[in-house]
């Protein structure tokens, strides 16, 4: 077994995210220790870390047809090898089976569990023999144990999919919450048009589209992410298509004086600032130190200016900005992120059920502490990356319940056309992958004050 085994480096990444850690962090953490590890092992390091986390929930459907014990009671290291085994075995064709065993077994004896060779031996080996004949649930006759054993999903999180969804839509979502999420990027509008840019990545190339509904987004095929050309100008912008539409619904305007109460890592507050065509005051708050620094090294590379970063903690009112001072306020609350599932596959094992209600009352105290900001007649935006009731509606209307002082704004007339089915019957902004080009799941609510 080589030096920078990237099936060793793969275990200690999801060890990395069993003690907490997000799984690109924990990608960046390891490839940081093996800086020669060549493409095939760095492309054989992400697909297993990755691969283990979307589809845990098969594999362990998978493993438990053929371990003569309950998965529960192994011990995690254990079963992070049984795994990362089965995932090879599973969906690796170019891993030959005898290959996924052998060097699955010798991680074993590397990282000092050779106690467990011999049992990580037999279910392998057993899952090898009986892989073409599992028992897999079938969707239409038991939906809900299909999410949970073949589309990796806990069973409470399947259950929120069929009562949001039905039940044959929250297959379609299922199925596209396993895939890679696309590489798009949002064009720099203070540099290139869409148009010119996507010229320039042609010219180097790059196989590329402009997206359907984002009129910065370019979609790069053959997956990311990559230094694109322009990176050190600051050309582009890393950024979910659903994520570049959050800022025109704002319609921020030069001389507007706006609050991005949560701004980290930027990516909505530089583009705010572009939109205003770099003539907007900003005031761009987080909790996070570390993360604030990202938004300001985003708007330098970007070339945005009138961006003012300040730490805060958002459970406390900002008693720095005046009452009324704001024409603009986008709330991009912290969530269960379920709608980035494919880009975070860990928050599928690491949300719970109560995590729902309480980011509810969390969103909706962040609400309360930002609207006396807004100015009258002043636009209040609340956007979430999931799509649960408790985080999205429920927010909204318990907003209005205890504000008459605001109302909700039909988003709608003020959009493009062309966007007209990314909206409900509310006029409030829901985005699905499986519906809308492939996008990330956000929801946005507007509101007005009156008086």
């Amino acid at each position: 077994m080589k030096q920078n085994d990237p099936r060793k480096l793969a275990w200690e990444s999801l060890a990395r995210v069993d003690e907490g850690r997000f799984s690109d962090a924990a990608l960046d953490a390891a490839l940081r220790t093996a800086p020669g590890l060549q493409d095939r092992d760095r492309a054989l390091l992400t697909e297993l870390l990755y691969g283990v986390l979307r589809q845990r929930g098969r594999l362990d459907f998978a493993l438990g047809q053929v371990c003569n014990q309950p998965l529960r009671k192994l011990e995690p290291a254990v079963l992070r090898l049984l795994r990362l085994g089965a995932y090879q075995l599973l969906f690796l064709e170019r891993v030959p089976a005898r290959a996924a065993v052998h060097e699955t077994v010798e991680l074993a004896k590397r990282l000092k569990l050779e106690r467990a060779g011999g049992f990580v031996n037999g279910v392998l080996r057993a899952l090898d023999r009986k892989r073409t004949n599992l028992p897999w649930p079938d969707p239409a006759a038991a939906p809900l144990d299909y999410l949970q054993h073949v589309l990796s999903l806990p069973r409470w999180l399947a259950e929120v999919f069929v009562r949001e969804l039905g039940e044959a839509e929250a297959l379609a979502l299922g199925k596209s919450l396993l895939q890679e999420a696309p590489f798009t990027v949002r064009v720099n509008h203070l540099q290139h048009t869409t148009a010119d840019y996507l010229e320039v990545l042609h010219r180097a190339g790059y196989q590329a589209a402009a997206t359907i509904y984002a009129p910065e987004g370019v979609r790069i095929q053959g997956g990311g992410p990559r230094r694109l050309p322009g990176d050190a100008q600051g050309a582009y912008q890393l950024q979910d298509q659903a994520s570049m539409l959050v800022a025109h619904l704002l319609t921020p305007a030069p001389g507007q004086r706006l609050l991005d109460a949560f701004a980290a890592p930027g990516g909505k507050t530089t583009h705010l600032a572009t939109l205003a065509d770099n003539r907007a005051e900003i005031l761009a708050l987080d909790i996070s130190a570390e993360r604030l620094s990202l938004v300001e090294q985003g708007a330098r590379r970007l070339g945005v200016r009138g961006v003012r970063c300040r730490l805060w903690d958002l459970s406390r009112k900002p008693e720095f900005v005046a009452e009324g001072s704001c024409d603009g306020i986008l709330v991009d609350a912290p969530c269960s992120g379920l709608g980035t599932l494919r880009r975070n596959p860990e928050s599928r094992w690491k949300r719970r059920p109560e995590d729902l209600a309480a980011n509810g009352r969390r969103q909706l105290a962040i609400l309360e502490q930002t609207a006396p900001l807004l100015r009258i007649g002043g636009s209040l935006l609340y956007a979430v990356c999931t799509f649960t009731r408790q985080e999205t509606e429920a927010v909204a209307e318990r907003f209005i319940a205890r504000h008459p002082d605001f109302e909700r704004c039909d988003l709608r007339p003020s959009m493009p056309l062309a966007w007209a089915e990314l909206f409900d019957g509310q006029g409030a902004l829901r985005t699905w992958p499986h519906r809308h080009d492939e996008m990330d799941a956000f929801f946005a609510a507007a509101f007005t004050r009156r008086r």
